[in-house]
């Protein structure tokens, strides 16, 4: 195996990769949905080994990757008004939108305010009453606590200049999706331990139920996904699906209960945009009406409804383009990453990969993302 040495017990390593090719009787497909994973899986060389028994499918696992390109232009042109801040997290600045991203807008003057925190943000309203800091809200549900927190401390404190532009998103809805999707080939999956450490895995059992397909929460360490993969293929082999938990050390089975009662607070869920995957049915959150005054989209109605007409004019039409693009995912008719996003494809199966399409010079959302899967291929392997 690629770099066994750098395995914390590159022994055990071995013995759960031969178990695995022992326990196989026919190649498995198991779909990872967070994109850190991905990069693990690539990094360690995880994917090349088992290539011939387990195929590894990754799925829209980057929160970044997923975020419609119409609310990245909603961003753009709010942090084009005077008078107002958009504050975002970093890796949100080089994502495209229709046509250009929110670094493109901030070279032409935009007001981009790069944060670490939404909190960080409340103070920056808080010290500048001048300005309108609105916060780019974007991730699964690891960062809705976050941003629901900054809501009440800003209701707390009574500010008016302080709103959200939630595009927070909920990872089972989408499995839900995808498994739903024409051409699905997932039997197995490795669940992201990072949002199962807030949600738990509870609502995970109707789900193994409904589609007879197993899932194993895992961590990011090469030997917490090798013991997922290999108990998803255990119990495939055993014609079993159940929820098991390979991440006990971080992950509980009812998960944050003040995590999710401050979400539960601020938030309500809602069908929701996915870039790649159209609107999801619960696919994400929206603001309780009692916090309404802190909802961008409403605060800057006009602004919205504008972009919104000018969004439908520049995207392609809903069969996609000759590559199949969905509406909305790239601004290049030479990027696939729609069909990344929804696992019908590997980065390298695209022609403008490493070409036309580098982490310099991106097409698509995927390539951009520290934790997209175009950019872990091109990172770590280009021939998978």
């Amino acid at each position: 195996m690629k770099h066994l040495d750098e395995f914390r017990d590159p022994k055990l390593a071995r013995r759960l990769v031969d178990e695995i090719r022992r326990t196989v009787s026919q190649p498995r497909v198991l779909m990872e949905v967070c994109g850190g994973q991905t990069h693990s899986l690539l990094r360690h060389g995880i994917a090349t080994e088992l290539n011939e028994v387990v195929e590894l499918i990754h799925g829209p696992g980057c929160p970044v990757c997923v975020t419609p390109a119409e609310a990245i232009d909603f961003a753009q042109q709010l942090a084009l008004e005077p008078n107002v801040v958009l504050a975002s997290f970093g890796d949100m600045l080089r994502v495209p939108g229709t046509s250009r991203s929110l670094l493109d807008v901030r070279s032409r003057g935009g007001h981009v305010k790069i944060v670490y925190s939404p909190l960080d943000a409340v103070d920056l309203a808080r010290h500048h009453p001048d300005q309108h800091v609105v916060v780019f809200a974007v991730g699964f549900e690891t960062t809705a606590p976050t941003t629901a927190l900054a809501v009440l401390q800003a209701a707390t404190l009574g500010l008016k200049n302080f709103s959200l532009l939630v595009a927070h998103v909920r990872v089972l809805p989408a499995m839900e999706a995808l498994m739903q999707s024409p051409g699905c080939r997932v039997e197995g999956f490795l669940a992201a331990g990072h949002v199962c450490t807030v949600t738990g895995f509870d609502e995970y059992e109707s789900f193994v139920q409904r589609h007879k397909t197993p899932v194993a929460v895992t961590g990011f360490e090469p030997l917490d996904l090798l013991n997922g993969i290999r108990e998803c293929v255990n119990q495939l082999e055993a014609n079993q699906c159940e929820v098991t938990n390979r991440y006990a050390r971080s992950v509980r089975q009812e998960g944050n209960a003040s995590a999710q009662e401050i979400v539960s607070q601020v938030y309500e869920i809602a069908d929701t945009p996915w870039r790649g995957l159209g609107v999801i049915l619960k696919g994400g959150y929206r603001l309780h009406g009692e916090f309404e005054a802190f909802d961008a989209a409403l605060r800057f109605e006009t602004i919205l409804r504008r972009v919104d007409d000018r969004s439908n004019m520049l995207t392609v039409d809903e069969q996609g383009s000759q590559t199949g693009c969905p509406a909305g995912v790239c601004p290049s008719d030479d990027c696939r990453s729609g069909e990344v996003l929804r696992g019908l494809i590997k980065p390298v199966e695209c022609a403008a990969f490493g070409t036309r399409c580098t982490p310099d010079s991106p097409l698509g959302a995927p390539m951009v993302s520290a934790e997209g899967a175009c950019a872990a291929y091109f990172k770590y392997q280009r021939t998978i």
